[in-house]
């Protein structure tokens, strides 16, 4: 592991190594030089990382769509009819060779959306939508993270690690379970990847510990009660799990938001919650109305994801540090290879709050069973 004297990151297994660029580049000052030195590093480790190799496998799925304030999406930046736009949650499931030389399966967004729901945003969200018989209109269910492994033809179990970009409506103890039951059950949870641990920035772990009035809309209360603790693996700063593939430390949109990076035959994409759409990473090139406009207004490169604002300096210098780190695409070279986590859905009833450009999804090699875990 390299000498933590050299790097801002640490974690709780061996197979985890920090990444010494970016060390320190979050506590320079005043806050126009940090911007500099996030980008310059983001620079520097992606010649480094684009040279390491790529994922074996990576593969894409859409698990739900869910209604979201229009004017949470672009900042405020957008010019919209319509208050409520939906957006479409993605899983990823990747496969890469770990550092100790096994195959590894990593899975990326697993929401569960039964525990979305218990949110308290969605909670009263929900409630108002069936009140006025709107929820159809918003909400569309596509897979069960659970369900999609085996169609692959991997087991379950053969999951090494799940992670999330952040905890933001995700009730932990319907993915990786629980040693006492959830309120109104009558038995404990049992883990969704009977193996995997998850990998949790430190600092959003913190904040179940004790929570701010303008974090708690988005929390589900409770959600991590019971996990055991053997579960999870906690880092600090940003990670590299292996060859391809690397969680970088974007805070901003909550403390411990942190970014899924890979290395592809396509070039390195990047996936994050931090924009709602490839326009917040470009908004030169966005056709929603007001999103150019304002971004060249204010003279910024990128429009935020803006539900929380917990640091919204912060997450500016997360989505430029995404950016520097991207390629651009091949079938459009305008465009940066950079997918959201949850991404505004191309639907026309929301127009015109939508993508002017879309990726799809992702499909890169096979996924193959790794069969080290016990059946």
């Amino acid at each position: 592991m390299t000498d933590p004297a050299h790097s801002n990151a640490t974690a709780d297994t061996p197979d985890v190594r920090p990444i010494p660029e970016f060390a320190g580049v979050h506590e320079i000052w005043p806050r126009g030089d940090r911007l500099k030195a996030v980008r310059t590093a983001a620079e520097r480790y992606r010649e480094r990382f684009a040279a390491q190799g790529q994922v074996r496998a990576i593969k894409s799925f859409d698990i739900a769509a869910a209604p979201y304030p229009a004017r949470f999406a672009f900042q405020g930046y957008s010019v919209n009819a319509n208050p409520m736009i939906s957006i479409i949650n993605r899983m990823f499931v990747i496969q890469f060779d770990g550092f100790d030389g096994l195959l590894k399966t990593l899975v990326w967004e697993p929401t569960v959306a039964a525990g979305s729901a218990e949110a308290p945003f969605y909670n009263k969200l929900q409630a108002f939508a069936r009140g006025m018989r709107a929820e159809r209109l918003f909400v569309k269910y596509y897979n069960d993270p659970d369900k999609i492994l085996p169609s692959l033809g991997l087991r379950n179990e053969d999951v090494d690690y799940v992670s999330f970009d952040h905890l933001h409506v995700q009730d932990v103890r319907m993915i990786m379970g629980s040693d006492k039951p959830i309120e109104g059950e009558a038995a404990p949870r049992e883990p969704l990847f009977p193996n995997a641990k998850l990998l949790v920035h430190r600092k959003e772990l913190g904040t179940f510990e004790s929570m701010h009035p303008m974090q708690w809309a988005w929390y589900v209360e409770r959600g991590m009660d019971g996990v055991p603790p053997e579960r999870l693996e906690a880092f600090d700063g940003d990670v590299e799990l292996g060859v391809g593939v690397s969680l970088l430390w974007t805070p901003g949109h909550t403390d411990g938001n942190h970014s899924l990076v890979v290395n592809t035959p396509d070039g390195i994409w990047v996936s994050s919650e931090n924009g709602m759409a490839a326009d917040s990473w470009q908004p030169e090139l966005s056709k929603i109305p007001g999103v150019r406009q304002q971004a060249a207004f204010y003279g910024r490169e990128v429009v935020l994801n803006g539900n929380t604002l917990e640091d919204s300096l912060d997450q500016y210098d997360s989505m430029v540090k995404e950016k520097t780190m991207a390629s651009p695409s091949p079938r459009d070279p305008k465009w940066l290879q950079i997918i959201p986590s949850s991404e505004c859905a191309p639907w026309k009833r929301q127009w015109p709050v939508v993508p002017t450009h879309s990726h799809g999804g992702l499909d890169y090699g096979t996924i193959t069973s790794t069969a080290r875990h016990g059946a």
